[in-house]
């Protein structure tokens, strides 16, 4: 495999109660926007419907989930579709880079400023309890926003094209994470967060 040129350490990022480490270029076998068009193409996207305070809303983005395990989410099953061979590359290298072995993606579409994901914590107890957790992004950089669940912390970090995230030890126990809906224009953004389901 013809890797481009790019630093492939995750550098570290100051948190209290938890681990973050981020890479702005993962190496790929493609140029980043020939992958998301790819996905944007391969992927069975939908629009979900979740339960949010008791109510069923549909959510404000596209996803799809695969894999090799189902993953329940807001009071909802998800079956996994088996990985495209371009996940299963992006996985590889996802593993190859943090260290962690995944066996299931998330994958979620912001088609612009106005799709958002809400806060909360990936704290599913088919995770485990000190689940890592790798989100990979292509397209429009939108920020991502960390709030500490107990402290008055807020930590923000612009998800770039290319790059790669690992949330890992206590952080989903400690912090929630977010991305707001914004004002300015944005293109379309996908992201995929690679996990391990028991």
């Amino acid at each position: 495999m013809d890797l481009f040129s790019a630093p492939d350490t995750l550098q570290p990022i100051p948190i209290d109660d938890g681990e973050l480490s981020f890479l702005s270029q993962l190496a790929l076998p493609a140029p980043n926007d020939v992958i998301l068009q790819r996905l944007l193409e391969e992927i069975d996207w939908k629009e979900e419907t979740i339960f949010v305070w008791g109510k069923e809303q549909k959510q404000p983005r596209l996803s799809a989930w695969y894999g090799e395990a189902a993953y329940t989410y807001s009071r909802r099953l998800f079956t996994p579709l088996p990985f495209t061979p371009l996940l299963a590359e992006l996985k590889t290298i996802v593993e190859g880079v943090t260290g962690h072995r995944f066996n299931s993606v998330l994958l979620n579409c912001y088609r612009n400023e106005r799709d958002s994901v809400g806060f909360h914590s990936d704290d599913e107890p088919e995770l485990g309890p000190t689940p890592a957790i790798a989100s990979l992004t292509f397209g429009t950089t939108r920020t991502f926003i960390l709030k500490h669940k107990t402290l008055p912390k807020t930590v923000k970090i612009d998800l770039t094209d290319g790059s790669l995230l690992l949330m890992a030890g206590m952080l989903q126990r400690h912090w929630k994470h977010g991305i707001n809906k914004e004002t300015k224009e944005r293109g379309v953004r996908v992201n995929l967060t690679f996990r391990l389901i028991a």
